[in-house]
């Protein structure tokens, strides 16, 4: 299982940057919120785009704004892996997944937690990843919702049900006990369990299952 860092609720982004590209995390997971979506609004991409200046690792970028394909083309510039935005938008969905895959991204779909995963079955062709968010997306620190490992389970069986190699994501609220409801993830995105505590990679290596 893979890990990535948010520093959504970090308190001084630059140094816990730097602190996080020391450890063995495997992605910096960028949190991007247009204050319309989700109410929380982060930094606009003309602070983010600097974000090279304290990490190199690979970034994981988690679209929650209303018009992904405004914000595609500026993330795509960045060390990015994945840009994934939410299935929940009224923009065209495929027309959004192939303008990432024109700048040779892989793309993702997240979820909300009070929306069905069957809504993800027309795009699933089309992706590397799914994030299935653990907590209502738009800010950090919040409690893990345990009814998520049953949709962990579904999202799986869905994805193994048509073959397609897509990776599951699971964001929002976990910790050294919560990530046991994540054994069929891929990857888990981890902020203020890391970002809070006083020894990063301590925090890292326990999530590691």
């Amino acid at each position: 299982m893979k890990i990535g860092a948010t520093f959504l609720t970090s308190k001084n982004i630059p140094q816990d940057l730097r602190k996080l590209n020391d450890t063995d995390v495997d992605y910096i997971h960028v949190d991007v919120m247009d204050g319309k979506f989700v109410k929380n609004k982060t930094m606009p991409f003309s602070e983010m785009r600097n974000i090279y200046k304290y990490t190199s690792k690979r970034l994981d970028v988690h679209l929650m704004v209303v018009n992904p394909s405004k914000y595609i083309p500026l993330y795509a510039e960045l060390n990015t892996e994945f840009i994934t935005f939410h299935v929940e938008v009224e923009e065209d969905i495929i027309d959004c997944l192939e303008l990432i895959k024109s700048y040779s991204i892989k793309c993702g779909l997240a979820i909300s937690p009070d929306t069905k995963i069957s809504e993800l079955i027309p795009y699933l062709p089309y992706l590397d990843e799914v994030i299935v968010m653990s907590v209502p997306p738009g800010a950090g620190g919040q409690e893990f919702i345990l009814s998520t490992e049953a949709r962990i389970q579904e999202l799986r069986d869905l994805i193994d049900s048509y073959h397609f190699s897509i990776l599951i994501n699971v964001d929002g609220g976990i910790n050294d006990k919560t990530v046991s409801y994540c054994s069929l993830a891929d990857i888990i995105t981890c902020g203020s369990y890391i970002t809070k505590s006083d020894n990063f990679q301590e925090k890292i290596t326990s999530l590691r299952v």
